[in-house]
C-alpha cells in the first residue's frame, strides 16, 4: 500500500535537494572542466563546509539504517561502532594534515597519487587505486540499499524508484561534481539531527521511558523473541575491541574520506574538523538507540523487499510517527544516502583517471580537460554498477560485501599511513604485506562459518586458539608484519634506505595552508 502523505513530503524535499545540487555549480565558481575543481572543489572549502561534507561523507546509510538494525538482531556487538568512531578522530587530527599538505604540494588528487611519488612506484599505486575502486564499489551500493528500504516501506515501486534516483544523483554529480554534495550535505545534516531528536525525545515518551524500553529488550531476551541484548558476552570482547580499532584505522582511508579531506583549504581546517566531529558520534548513539526501542516496541521487520531486518529503524518511524513526519525522516535517510553515494563515486572515478587512464592508457596526454572528463564518465559508470549490482544480488548480502571492503581497505595503511613516518619502508615489502593482508583476509572472509565477510571470525593460529576476531585486523597485523620485517632486512642488506620520491620539504607547510 503506498502511503500517500509520506511520498508527498519525500518528493517535495528530494525535489529540492536535486535543485540545490544543480545550483551547485554555480557556488564557488570555479574551472569544472578541470578535476582539481570538479573532483576537490578547487581545495578551497572552510571549516565549517568540510565538517558537514566529512559528516555527511563518513556517516552514511550504513550509520541509519545498518547500525540500529545490526543491534535489533545482535545486541551489544553493533555498539561498536561508538568507540570506533571516538578513536578515530585524534589519529585524523594528528595525520591528515601531513597528507593533506603533501598532497597541496605535490598536486595529488588521490592516496594513491601520493603512493606513486612516495615509493617512485606506480605500480604499488595501481595496486592501492585498484584496492579502493572495489572496496568503494560495495559501499555505493549500500548507500543505494539505503534508498530502496525507505523507498519499499512507503509501498512505492523499488525498481523504478531506484532508477530516477540514480538518475537525479548521476546528473548533478556529472554537473556540479564535489561541490553538490557539499552543499547538500548541509540540508541532509540538519535534517537527520532534527529526526533523530525527534526520534529519541518523542519515541521513549510512548513507550514510557528509557528505563521501560530496557526492561522490555531484557524481557524480550528471557523470552527469547529476540537475539538483542544490552550485555557484551565476555566471548566477544576481542571481536568487539578488534572490530572498533581495526575499522578505526580503515575509515579514513576509505577514497570518499581522502577525497572529503583533501578538498579542504588548510590544515587549520582539517584539525577543527577532528575535533569538531564527534558531535556525529553523539548522534550515532542516539541513531543506535533506535534499534532497542525497536525491540521494545516490538516493530514488525519488514519483508525482505523491504530490507528485513535492515529496515527495523524506518518501520520503526513509520509505527510512531504521522505520515508528513515520517516522510520527512524517510527523506532525510534517503538524502543521507545521496551525498556519500556522490563523494564515493567522484573518488572512485578520480582514482581510475589519475592511476589507470593517466598512467597507463594516456601516459603522453597533457589536457585538464580530457582528465576530468573521464572522471565524470566513470563516476557515471560507478553509480551504474552499483545501481544494478543492487537490483541483481541479494541484498541481504550487501552488508556482508561493505564489511569486505573495510578487510580490503585497511591493508592500505601502511602505503598511505606509515610511509608518512617511516622512512625506511621498501616498495616490495609494502607490495608483499598488502598481498598477504589481502589474501588472508579475503580467505577467512569467503571461508567464515559465521557468514560471508561476517564481521568475526574464530581464528586459530598454529594450533593456538585466538578467539573470535574482526578477521581485517588479523589480515592487517599479518600484512604489518610482513611489511616491517621485510623492509628491515632490505636495509640491513643494503645498507642504505630507500630512495623516497617526497622530501621532508614537501611536507612543510607555505603561509597559506596552515
Amino acid at each position: 500500500m503506498i502511503h500517500g502523505d509520506e511520498l508527498a513530503v519525500f518528493i517535495v524535499l528530494f525535489l529540492l535537494v536535486t535543485v540545490i545540487g544543480f545550483l551547485a555549480a554555480r557556488w564557488r565558481r570555479g574551472d569544472l572542466s578541470t578535476l582539481t575543481e570538479w573532483g576537490l572543489g578547487g581545495r578551497r572549502f572552510g571549516s565549517v563546509v568540510t565538517w558537514f561534507l566529512l559528516g555527511g561523507d563518513l556517516y552514511t546509510a550504513y550509520t541509519f539504517v545498518a547500525v540500529p538494525a545490526l543491534i535489533f538482531s545482535k545486541g551489544a556487538i553493533g555498539l561498536f561502532a561508538l568507540p570506533y568512531t571516538i578513536i578515530v578522530f585524534p589519529i585524523v587530527y594528528v595525520v591528515m594534515p601531513k597528507l593533506w599538505q603533501a598532497g597541496r604540494n605535490l598536486g595529488h588528487i588521490t592516496a594513491a597519487d601520493y603512493v606513486r611519488d612516495r615509493f617512485k612506484s606506480p605500480f604499488l599505486a595501481l595496486l592501492i587505486a585498484l584496492t579502493g575502486i572495489v572496496a568503494t564499489m560495495p559501499y555505493i551500493a549500500l548507500q543505494i540499499f539505503g534508498i530502496q528500504v525507505v523507498i519499499a516501506q512507503m509501498g512505492v515501486n523499488i525498481e523504478i524508484s531506484l532508477i530516477v534516483a540514480f538518475v537525479v544523483l548521476a546528473v548533478f554529480t556529472f554537473v556540479s561534481g564535489l561541490r553538490a554534495p557539499a552543499l547538500i550535505a548541509m540540508v541532509k545534516d540538519t535534517m537527520i539531527f532534527i529526526t533523530v531528536i525527534v526520534a529519541v525525545i518523542y519515541i521513549p515518551i510512548k513507550l514510557g521511558g528509557f528505563g521501560a524500553i530496557f526492561q522490555h529488550t531484557e524481557a524480550a531476551v528471557h523470552a527469547k523473541t529476540s537475539k538483542a541484548t544490552d550485555n557484551l558476552p565476555s566471548s566477544l570482547y576481542l571481536a568487539y575491541s578488534s572490530l572498533a580499532f581495526g575499522s578505526a584505522l580503515a575509515l579514513f582511508l576509505y577514497p570518499h574520506a581522502i577525497t572529503g579531506t583533501f578538498s579542504a583549504r588548510s590544515q587549520t581546517s582539517i584539525r577543527r574538523n577532528a575535533a569538531f566531529l564527534p558531535a556525529y558520534s553523539f548522534m550515532l548513539g542516539l541513531i543506535a538507540l533506535l534499534g532497542y526501542m525497536a525491540v521494545a516496541a516490538h516493530t514488525h521487520v519488514p519483508s525482505a523487499s523491504a530490507g528485513g531486518a535492515n529496515g527495523i529503524v524506518p518501520a520503526l518511524l513509520q509505527q510512531f510517527f504521522a505520515g508528513p513526519l515520517a516522510g520527512f525522516a524517510f527523506a532525510a535517510i534517503a538524502i543521507g544516502a545521496l551525498v556519500p553515494a556522490a563523494v564515493m563515486s567522484i573518488a572512485a572515478a578520480n582514482l581510475f583517471t589519475r592511476n589507470i587512464w593517466r598512467q597507463y592508457i594516456r601516459p603522453n596526454s597533457t589536457s585538464l580537460s580530457e582528465e576530468a572528463t573521464v572522471s565524470k564518465i566513470v563516476s557515471l559508470v560507478v553509480k551504474l554498477g552499483a545501481l544494478v549490482f543492487i537490483l541483481t544480488v541479494n541484498t541481504a548480502n550487501v552488508i556482508n560485501f561493505q564489511l569486505a571492503g573495510g578487510v580490503w581497505i585497511l591493508q592500505t595503511l601502511p602505503a598511505v599511513i606509515l610511509a608518512l613516518y617511516v622512512r625506511w619502508l621498501d616498495r616490495w615489502a609494502v607490495v608483499a604485506g598488502w598481498a598477504v593482508g589481502i589474501g588472508l583476509g579475503t580467505y577467512w572472509g569467503v571461508t567464515n562459518p559465521a557468514g560471508l565477510f561476517s564481521s568475526t571470525y574464530k581464528l586459530d593460529v598454529f594450533g593456538w586458539h585466538v578467539g573470535s576476531v574482526y578477521p581485517g585486523f588479523a589480515a592487517f597485523v599479518a600484512n604489518l608484519v610482513v611489511v616491517v620485517v621485510w623492509s628491515a632486512v632490505a636495509v640491513a642488506v643494503r645498507g642504505r634506505v630507500p630512495e623516497s620520491g617526497i622530501t621532508e620539504r614537501d611536507y612543510l607547510p607555505t603561509a597559506a595552508t596552515v
